[in-house]
């Protein structure tokens, strides 16, 4: 990329095209949307009218990368068969509006395999996202599958880098697959972002799970909750247990200069979408 790619998660209320304005608005120059809501299973295709403002907008405006975020509802390891095959039905749907709409990322949280091994939720995970793209074309086309680092809850899958890391490895026969890493996620997993030596071990650690080039996003979210604490509460850059300097540091780390950058910050009130963009954008020229 010629230039820092720094954005937010947008609504799309009025159609998803409409999302484009938004993250202008914000100062954005890539954004992340939900293709759907993210907790009702039944969603509308796209209209193909749509996908076509979508990408006129875009290109008017250099809105790239587009990432859309997967329904909350998907969980394909889930003990649950139903669960499961509800997932995979839903996780196709995602697939199918990524691709209409011209989005190159689509992000995942795998789910929660509590009640079984972490073996079986991998097994499952994997099995369940090649059923649900099984017969889909994306030959030609500029579209990956991340999937996100959770916040390490004991049975959330992708609470650790190194779970991560096997889903993805799995994946690559027969999908494309990278990895979008959440800065609250890591912090409140017990990843050191905010200390110098921390970081770096940190770091160290995600170029020999994941790999520096696999990671394609950063979700740039403060946080509320301590360190280590696994819960999972976004605050507003600068304003949480992470810090400004932790955000400079990772703006500023050339290992991911081709990944892009989008805040899911809270909106709070009108014109804190652009608050957070603007404070990831100082601390990325300062």
């Amino acid at each position: 990329m010629t230039k820092k790619r720094i954005g937010v998660h947008v609504g799309t209320s009025g159609g998803s095209w409409t999302a484009v304005q938004r993250a202008v608005d914000a100062g954005a120059n890539t954004m992340q949307i939900f293709s759907s809501s993210a907790r009702q299973w039944k969603a509308s295709p796209v209209k193909p009218e749509d996908a076509l403002k979508m990408r006129e907008a875009r290109a008017a405006n250099d809105i790239n990368p587009v990432s859309i975020h997967a329904s909350y509802l998907i969980n394909l390891c889930s003990q649950t068969e139903s669960v499961r095959a509800n997932s995979i039905v839903g996780f196709r749907g995602e697939v199918e509006r990524a691709l209409d709409l011209g989005a190159e990322y689509l992000v995942l949280h795998p789910g929660s395999w509590k009640g079984l091994t972490r073996e079986e939720g991998l097994r499952l995970a994997a099995e369940g996202i090649e059923k649900a793209i099984d017969g889909l074309k994306w030959q030609g086309k500029d579209f990956t599958i991340l999937i996100e680092n959770t916040a390490g809850a004991e049975f959330s899958l992708g609470g650790s880098l190194e779970q991560v890391a096997e889903l993805v490895e799995r994946l690559k026969k027969c999908a494309p697959v990278a990895v979008c890493l959440d800065t609250c996620h890591c912090h409140v997993a017990g990843y050191d972002l905010v200390m110098t030596e921390g970081y770096d071990a940190t770091m160290k650690l995600v170029g020999e799970t994941v790999g520096f080039g696999t990671v394609r996003v950063w979700h740039c979210n403060d946080a509320k909750a301590p360190m280590g604490s696994k819960l999972d509460r976004h605050e507003h850059i600068g304003e949480g247990t992470i810090g400004a300097a932790a955000f400079k540091r990772l703006l500023h780390d050339e290992r991911f200069a081709e990944a892009a950058f989008i805040a899911e910050t809270p909106v709070d009130e009108p014109g804190d979408e652009m608050r957070n963009v603007m404070a990831l954008r100082a601390l990325s020229a300062g």
